[in-house]
């Protein structure tokens, strides 16, 4: 028997709706215990991470808090399957001071850790440690052009990574003891005289922890006006398109 236009026209919508349905489903699980997609909106990570990277960041590594799920029920304290991280992973993590913020860094403190900065110079339970002098940095962060020392940082653990520095002097540059309690880390910016961490507003919850930045997967340059669409090619930085980040 034939079957009308009407039933096939409302079962098509029935099937549209319910792949709709089911690709939303699928993008909530990804997002929630996968991978979740961020950007970079500010300086503090460079040279790292530049402002106008985007990148994936893996929900997974360390275990999931309320904080994993959208809009952050608070139907449970602590974390689900939970790892610490290991010293020098670069993660994103809710702002302690006002949770509804999202916050990237690198994890230079473990709990029980005794970390401190005297004339610049990183201190780990008590040993310095190592930095290499690797030349200028020149950047126009925030539109004013900058010339900063870089130096190559090696962790305990054997991580390293490239560090700014723009003066060994300050507050900043000489804190006290910062003995890191349990079940919370120490964190800091590679751009270590433009950020804003660890040393100004403490501690990082283990349960704040959204997840590890893996990986650059788009990056771009966004200097010309929104209009001048025939410049945003140019203004792409492909050299940094699935750049792993270290």
């Amino acid at each position: 028997m034939a079957v009308s236009k009407a039933k096939r026209r409302s079962s098509g919508l029935l099937e549209n709706a319910k792949t709709i349905i089911y690709a939303g489903l699928i993008a909530v699980v990804i997002r929630t215990f996968l991978f979740e997609p961020f950007n970079i909106p500010s300086g503090s990570m460079i040279p790292t991470l530049l402002v106008g990277d985007y990148l994936f960041v893996a929900k997974f590594s360390y275990g999931f808090s309320h904080f994993s799920f959208p809009f952050s029920p608070d139907f449970f304290s602590g974390r689900i399957f939970g790892s610490l991280p290991h010293r020098g992973d670069v993660v994103v993590f809710r702002y302690p001071p006002d949770p509804s913020e999202d916050y990237i860094k690198r994890v230079i403190g473990l709990p029980g850790d005794h970390v401190q900065v005297t004339d610049g110079q990183l201190y780990i339970n008590g040993k310095e440690v190592p930095r290499e002098a690797v030349g200028d940095y020149v950047t126009d962060e925030d539109g004013i052009h900058m010339v900063l020392r870089r130096y190559r940082e090696e962790l305990p653990g054997g991580v390293d990574h490239y560090i700014l520095k723009a003066t060994d002097q300050g507050p900043a540059n000489n804190t006290g003891d910062y003995v890191v309690p349990p079940d919370e880390l120490f964190v800091l910016g590679d751009n270590r005289d433009n950020s804003a961490d660890s040393r100004f507003w403490g501690y990082v919850p283990m349960e704040n922890l959204i997840g590890k930045a893996e990986v650059i997967f788009f990056s771009v340059n966004a200097q010309a006006p929104w209009w001048e669409v025939w410049e945003w090619p140019l203004e792409i930085r492909w050299g940094r398109l699935g750049m792993v980040i270290h």
